[in-house]
């Protein structure tokens, strides 16, 4: 019998991330367009997101991690794409050997939403686990 999935380990759809990771996870915003956050709003969240930044030329927040080898680069990355696709959210990012670049926009809006600031605050609690602060 064909089921159109390849047998394997569980796809993203089958596991709880918050469950998974202890990382609190928003509802699918399908039908729901993020609002953009203005400027002042988004200042006052970078505030309590250690180590993001804003880019210069864009609309956006950046951060870089730096863990300990490709290994736990990798896991990182695993654990915020299953975060990411809870969310119906996902990054632009970029993996060399143990750095992981990120930046995050909703391109709908143009700009940073909460959504953008929800999956930030995911991808520092899953580097914290990985002890990187």
């Amino acid at each position: 019998m064909v089921t159109g999935r390849a047998p394997g380990p569980a796809a993203p759809d089958d596991m709880d991330p918050e469950a998974a990771f202890g990382v609190r996870v928003g509802v699918k915003q399908e039908a729901i367009m993020a609002e953009r956050l203005s400027a002042e709003a988004r200042k006052s969240a970078l505030a309590g997101l250690p180590g993001w930044t804003e880019p210069s030329g864009r609309e956006a927040i950046a951060r870089t991690f730096i863990f300990k080898d490709f290994n736990e680069a990798f896991g990182f990355m695993s654990r915020a794409a299953l975060v990411a696709e809870k969310s119906d959210h996902h990054p632009e990012w970029r993996n060399v050997y143990k750095t992981v670049e990120v930046v995050l926009a909703t391109h709908d809006a143009g700009g940073v939403t909460k959504l953008d600031i929800e999956l930030a605050k995911a991808m520092n609690a899953i580097a914290k686990q990985l002890g990187v602060a």
